[in-house]
């Protein structure tokens, strides 16, 4: 596989959102419940700037994957730092894109006045916990049973790491 990275473009979107839907069924990675439209993600695309930006994956020219450093918690005093967000297509999980991925964003950093990433993971997503815990990041925090998916409770890990 020969990824490449490029920031999204307004036309992408239907693309990030059908990969976006594709994981909600799962039940592992988004609190979700429901597909959601291109027209209700416009608001969400149009907030990524210069220092929070959003990238499609791409390999053979086919969009396979999106990352996005979401502004946290929409305050000044958290612009050096950023959610992030990865979503495969389910057809290239399990591949090591995940991983190129969270390599990639990491050397963006320096470029992006990004300090530092929090990662918000479902406490039985243990692909994501082991992926992101694999690039030395910690658990800062634990939100017990604070989601329903199918009535089941499940709990929330936040995960952190300081780049600076």
């Amino acid at each position: 596989m020969n990824l490449i990275y490029e920031k999204a473009a307004i036309e992408d979107l239907p693309r990030i959102v059908e990969i976006y839907n594709q994981i909600i069924p799962s039940r592992i990675a988004t609190a979700d419940l429901k597909p959601v439209t291109v027209d209700e993600r416009k608001k969400w695309f149009a907030s990524f700037d210069k220092n929070h930006p959003i990238w499609v994956i791409k390999d053979k020219n086919e969009i396979i994957g999106w990352v996005a450093l979401e502004h946290f918690y929409g305050r000044p005093a958290y612009n050096h730092t950023s959610e992030i967000a990865i979503y495969l297509d389910q057809h290239f999980q399990k591949q090591g894109v995940g991983k190129n991925t969270l390599r990639f964003v990491i050397n963006q950093l320096p470029n992006l006045n990004i300090e530092t990433i929090v990662a918000y993971i479902f406490g039985h997503n243990h692909p994501s916990l082991n992926l992101f815990k694999s690039f030395g990041f910690t658990q800062w925090g634990l939100l017990p049973q604070v989601a329903e998916l199918d009535n089941i409770k499940r709990d929330l890990v936040i995960l952190g790491r300081r780049f600076k």
